[in-house]
């Protein structure tokens, strides 16, 4: 449905999924905090004169949701643990609601902003009449194929948010709709627009859905036909289960070959998805106890941990992250372990990657100051980076916004040893880490667009609030079925 006449607010905190886990209906702090979001919207935009759907798409109405959130927190927190306040906060000020400048200077920043995961599928040309099934679709195109173009991705990451730089991931089907060509096609758009190589793409790599030679000598010839910046394998999707480490004797035997030949062909840097496994065909092989012993048995090789570990399925329905505690085998807790056992120290060859983890988990600023806070600490501040996994949530700039305005309270700093998220931190976070992993120069892109005209993007677009992804059950399953019976016809 077009969004003109609403919308929606720009902090996009009802359910969606990435199209890997069932999105979980929206909490309670997060139902309140956008009923008065929306409530006090309305007012601002008229004591200002500024036309609401104007005012919806503005950094200030952003700027409005943070600050309500963190109010609604507070109160929650309050009410259930008298005396206790909320884990974390958004740094807002009041006037970053009602004045461009003020919500300017709390949610923006000239630091580079790398993604390292993030997703499109082309259905422009390859199937059209599949666009209908995927929210995706309802971008407001009159032919809903356009809506799936690399274009529009293009237009999202770069034009409708403060994204410099980004890594497009490959999906866990061989064959499928984003292949390497696809990829190697929305490379070569970026840098014809820009001119500056700031788009990278990842080479598919599908140890067990074959011959293990088969699979190696494709990886070859990937590596030598496109600009391949790094391996992205899924454990527990696209074939029979596997793990890193060859652990388990009846799965296929495939980790340390594919390792032996990421080393061989370069870049030595593997992507492995980690965590939400409530829709994947394995779900077992994605949890991340091989992570660790991987890793301490090939520290020349660097794995990016998608996910960092976090899910959305646990005891009582869903996982709720707190303080680390190696006896709670779950979220972002396994990974933690993982590393840990193996003796894989902070700054080490292992890297907590934040798709979709922190889009879960910024509607709660107590679980996202924990999940932060504990990959800090077992990871250090140089192996924690930036990923959305958007498009799936439409523009990441919402990610980013909250982001850069959160903080960790000093009482969990204190009690458990976080670090405090300084300006620092976060500029290694949104992009200096992944910069110097990749070999990308950091320095500002000549080419990059003034974060004021990103601005003024947003406000004359009708989708810059709109997400991408499985919003129900349904659709998820919709998407799930229509991915899986289109994936078959291109392998």
């Amino acid at each position: 449905m077009r969004q003109d006449d609403d919308p929606g607010l720009p902090v996009k905190l009802h359910p969606v999924s990435n199209g890997e886990f069932v999105p979980p209906p929206p909490t309670r702090l997060e139902r309140e905090a956008t009923r008065r979001a929306r409530a006090e919207a309305a007012h601002v935009a008229d004591r200002i004169g500024m036309d609401r759907r104007r005012f919806l798409r503005s950094s200030m109405a952003a700027a409005l949701t943070f600050s309500t959130l963190s109010a609604c927190s507070r109160e929650e927190a309050e009410n259930d643990r008298p005396g206790r306040p909320p884990g974390g906060s958004y740094d807002t000020p009041p006037e970053a609601s009602t004045e461009p400048d003020a919500a300017r200077e709390a949610l923006g920043g000239e630091e580079l902003v790398f993604d390292v995961q993030t997703h499109f599928l082309d259905y422009s040309a390859d199937a059209p009449n599949l666009g209908a099934i995927f929210p995706q679709a309802n971008c407001g195109e009159e032919d809903p194929r356009r809506c799936f173009s690399i274009d529009k991705y293009l237009d999202l990451i770069f034009n409708q948010s403060d994204t410099d730089a980004m890594v497009i991931s490959a999906l866990p089907f061989a064959g499928s709709p984003l292949n390497p060509g696809v990829m190697h096609k929305a490379v070569e758009l970026a840098d014809r627009l820009c001119g500056s190589h700031r788009t990278l793409m990842q080479g598919e790599a599908h140890p067990s859905t074959g011959p293990i030679g088969s699979v190696l000598d494709n990886m070859a010839e990937l590596r030598r036909d496109l600009p391949i910046g790094a391996w992205k394998v899924y454990t527990h999707s696209g074939g029979p289960g596997w793990f890193l480490d060859d652990s388990d004797p009846a799965a296929p035997q495939v980790g340390q070959r594919l390792i032996d030949e990421v080393r061989a062909l370069g870049p030595a840097i593997i992507a492995v998805h980690k965590g939400f496994s409530g829709v994947g065909q394995f779900p077992a092989y994605a949890d991340p106890v091989d992570v660790g012993p991987a890793a301490a048995a090939n520290p020349d090789v660097d794995f990016v941990v998608y996910h960092s570990g976090y899910d959305t399925v646990g005891s009582g329905g869903g996982t709720v992250e707190g303080p680390y505690d190696p006896s709670m085998d779950l979220g972002v807790n396994r990974l933690i372990t993982s590393v840990r056992k193996a003796g894989v120290q902070p700054g080490g060859n292992v890297y907590a990657e934040l798709g979709s983890t922190w889009r879960a988990v910024m509607g709660d600023p107590t679980q996202a100051a924990h999940v932060l806070g504990k990959l800090l600490v077992a990871f250090g501040e140089d192996n924690v980076v930036w990923g959305t996994d958007s498009i799936w949530y439409g523009s990441p700039q919402d990610q980013i916004q909250a982001f850069r305005a959160f903080q960790i309270s000093p009482e969990l700093q204190d009690r458990h040893g976080y670090p405090a998220l300084t300006a620092e931190v976060k500029a290694k976070i949104l992009g200096l880490s992944s910069a110097r992993l990749y070999g990308l120069d950091p320095t500002p892109d000549p080419c990059r667009i003034p974060r004021d005209q990103i601005e003024q993007a947003r406000l004359a677009s009708f989708d810059s609030n709109a997400t991408f992804g499985p919003r129900t059950r349904r659709e998820l399953l919709a998407f799930a079925r229509a991915e899986l019976a289109q994936f078959a016809t291109f392998t």
